[in-house]
């Protein structure tokens, strides 16, 4: 194998797995480390920099860096990640002046002009990067406020109104022109408005359908999920029947269940056609609907909504069976058992969400694909329309808050680029430093013990009291003492091992104390030779290798990035130096740099 090129700004970003993780990729180790040291508003706004939601996130974030978590591989399974969406929130609760610290309008002019559909995380992130350029920036969107799917789809006793408002409205002070309560019909009107960009963040709004005998007839009594999750948010619906049947088993079917409860549904139940282990839902999310006592009833698929003198009665559910190939494709076979008929007042589908884009027109030059989802440049973001741009769910289907952030860093890059003339395929690089972090004989800015530490739960408030208010908050978040103990959890992993070949002696030190086995010195080879000669084979192919030049034995230092702890010891235990603790820091460019 080649040398490692540490240069390469990548390859420290992939060794930090909950940052390469995250769609937005903010620096989380250093996040957490600013908590530990008491530094909230400082932590704040790293996050902000990056993901632009902190409070928001840190209470509905998907985490996507959790499962990647170096913490959780320490000891399989008994080991459970650092919970850093909890942690965010602990940035969130307890920051103290923010609005000095971002961008002061107004700004100057640039003379451009950006029309915004759609007021989601998204476009609002597009807002935040664009506007301190001096872009006037026009916002448009059907609701009465801005948030998009943050506001319609997450009820408030997970996401409350006043975190919401607060974090929209840091970006919407920056001197955007909003048009609410604007249901924008047609794309060619936009267009013919003279503006120089138009990004599209309309979300994923058509929720599916479920047509099977008894759908027309019942219609009074069944709600599509999303549109329900709205209802309830802008307070068009305040109550269900005692009965509820939820279909479905994503995060939206778990709202929805949920939200029942608190809307009078005393027998709520949650009807999923595939197996548990199949359920699209997080895991913490089905977590919270059981420990509300909702059960959910799995391999049923709905078969036939029973209606009896024009009222709904309930459901007919088939039992069916998972059975996987040898490529792991499922497919659901009937048991034989006899349908089951489950009694209901109210039933709820929330089996899906698709793109729905009827209001633009087929003439104008943007080209849509299957499933009528636009065609898009997958790194710009940009339409077969060159001035109009897409992102979030409208971009390529439903996904997440943090990646509909991600989106929005990027788009706004390509519509800068686009308004100011450079080729928006141009993208802005990343800001990293790599910096030694010694600064005394074996003494480091960081600690990281190499002992198992069990992860601190979340408080949540009473559900004799959450399940009575639809908006009071169910989770309590960690105080600043909880908070602590769980960002001491963290192992640095932004704290790099950093090898010096000219330096090395070879005298297996940093081989004897390593803990987990990591550190080989061996003859070269290719890849796949070398993961099974090791000390401790490295069977994970997705994290790389770390190989040293040729030593004067002829041998080479390789190192397995996956189960390196970045304890330090390799350091403290060498006496010539040849390993190096040195703190790697990696932030995605944006077109206004906040911090």
């Amino acid at each position: 194998m080649k040398p490692t090129d540490i240069q390469n700004p990548e390859y420290f970003h992939k060794v930090v797995d909950c940052q390469y993780a995250c769609p937005a990729h903010t620096p989380v180790p250093e996040y957490i480390r600013l908590i530990a040291a008491e530094r909230y508003t400082d932590a704040y706004m790293i996050n902000w920099e990056s993901n632009v939601f902190p409070g928001i996130l840190g209470r509905t974030c998907d985490r996507p860096c959790e499962p990647a978590c170096r913490r959780g591989r320490i000891a399989g399974e008994e080991e459970k990640p650092v919970a850093i969406c909890r942690l965010k929130r602990v940035a969130a609760d307890n920051k103290g002046d923010v609005k000095s610290l971002m961008p002061q309008g107004p700004f100057p002019s640039n003379g451009k002009k950006i029309a915004l559909i759609g007021g989601g995380p998204a476009s609002l992130t597009v807002a935040r990067d664009l506007a301190p350029l001096g872009y006037e920036i026009h916002l448009y969107d059907e609701w009465h406020k801005g948030g998009g799917m943050m506001r319609t789809q997450i009820p408030a006793f997970r996401l409350p109104e006043e975190v919401l408002d607060e974090e929209v409205n840091y970006i919407l002070d920056l001197g955007i022109h909003t048009h609410f309560n604007h249901f924008v019909s047609s794309m060619k009107s936009i267009l013919e408005m003279d503006y120089d960009a138009v990004f599209v963040g309309t979300g994923a709004p058509k929720g599916r359908d479920l047509h099977i005998p008894g759908r027309e007839e019942a219609d009074k009594n069944i709600h599509i999920g999303i549109e329900f999750l709205a209802n309830v948010a802008f307070e068009h619906k305040d109550r269900v029947g005692k009965k509820v049947i939820v279909l479905g088993g994503g995060n939206t079917a778990m709202d929805c269940c949920r939200t029942s409860r608190r809307l009078g549904g005393d027998e709520v139940k949650v009807v999923v056609r595939s197996p548990f282990k199949d359920m699209k839902a997080s895991p913490w999310e089905i977590e919270d609907a059981q420990a509300e006592d909702i059960p959910i009833l799995n391999n049923m698929p709905p078969k036939e909504f029973v209606v009896e003198n024009g009222k709904l009665k309930g459901v007919i559910f088939g039992h069916v069976k998972a059975e996987y190939d040898e490529t792991g494709r499922r497919k659901l076979v009937d048991t034989g058992e006899p349908d089951t008929f489950i009694e209901a007042d109210d039933v709820i589908i929330a089996i899906g969400q698709d793109n729905a884009f009827p209001w633009i027109e087929r003439d104008l030059g943007i080209d849509f694909g299957k499933w009528d989802i636009p065609v898009l440049d997958k790194v710009t973001f940009q339409s077969t329309l060159p001035k109009v741009f897409f992102g979030g769910d409208a971009a390529f289907g439903p996904e997440n808050i943090i990646t509909a952030a991600a989106h929005g860093h990027q788009a706004a890059v390509s519509i800068h680029n686009f308004c100011q003339g450079i080729d928006v395929n141009q993208r802005l690089a990343p800001m990293t430093n790599l910096v030694r972090q010694k600064m005394g004989i074996h003494e480091w800015i960081y600690d990281s013990p190499i002992v198992n530490d069990e992860r601190y739960p979340v408080p949540h408030e009473s559900k004799t009291i959450t399940l009575t208010n639809r908006k009071v908050e169910v989770e309590l978040g960690f105080s600043q003492k909880t908070g602590f103990k769980e960002a001491q959890r963290c192992l640095n992993c932004d704290v790099q091992t950093v090898f010096t070949e000219e330096l090395c002696i070879e005298c297996d030190a940093c081989v004897d104390i390593c803990p987990t086995d990591c550190i080989t010195f061996t003859h070269n080879g290719e890849e796949e030779d070398l993961r099974t000669r090791l000390n401790a084979p490295a069977v994970n192919p997705e994290q790389d290798l770390y190989v040293s030049d040729t030593l004067k034995t002829s041998k080479v230092m390789i190192k397995d990035e996956d189960v390196c702890l970045h304890c330090g010891l390799c350091a403290e235990r060498c006496p010539t130096s040849a390993w190096d603790m040195q703190k790697y820091f990696y932030s995605v460019t944006k077109t206004c740099k906040i911090l």
